[in-house]
């Protein structure tokens, strides 16, 4: 009896072993399925995020080729400061006539108010007319000294790279306020002598 009772034992080991592989193998291809899945996600995601870029033609050589044709135009454009609020291109363009031919100008204005923000860009055809147009720096437009300055390419700061800017930076050094007391010399004891 000892001999049935040590089997029976066993067979129920033996029965309990074959559930706990069925178990593992049902959470392995539990897992695998999922997996698949993830993987089919991950590829609509790559697909709709090509489609995006066809649909915004943005891809990083036509960026790159962008970038360099806001160079090129800015190479040939100036900068205009101080500009009288009541200025209409039209006037711009008859001060910076003589300096050579131009493609455009543009004055800027509050997005909100519409109101002229007290500059603008004047586009030159040819790039060697800026240097004509910069000696026009400080000259008289509507009773004001305007600035001329050859304009500069804003690079937007994703391309430009480096780390954080603005305030959130620790700039080191000591702030001002109260240091604390301790150590030794000077100051007042009371009833000390």
């Amino acid at each position: 009896m000892a001999d049935d009772a040590s089997n029976a034992h066993l067979e129920e080991e033996d029965h309990d072993a074959p559930v706990v592989d069925e178990d593992v193998d049902e959470e392995i291809a539990a897992m695998k399925a999922r997996v698949k899945q993830m993987e089919e996600e991950a590829a609509k995601l790559r697909a709709m995020q090509e489609q995006v870029e066809r649909d915004m033609n943005l891809t990083p050589t036509q960026e790159a080729s962008s970038l360099e044709a806001k160079e090129e135009v800015d190479s040939r454009s100036i900068y205009v400061g101080n500009v009288d609020y009541s200025s209409t291109p039209e006037e711009i363009q008859a001060h910076f006539q003589s300096c050579g031919t131009i493609n455009r100008v543009t004055i800027l204005c509050d997005k909100w108010t519409g109101h002229p923000k007290g500059y603008a860009y004047v586009e030159f055809a040819d790039p060697s007319v800026v240097s004509n147009a910069l000696a026009l720096n400080e000259s008289l437009f509507k009773g004001r000294l305007i600035k001329v300055t050859a304009k500069r390419t804003n690079v937007p700061t994703f391309m430009r790279g480096g780390g954080p800017r603005g305030r959130g930076v620790y700039r080191g050094g000591f702030r001002g306020g109260y240091r604390g007391g301790g150590g030794g010399g000077g100051g007042y004891i009371p009833g000390g002598g």
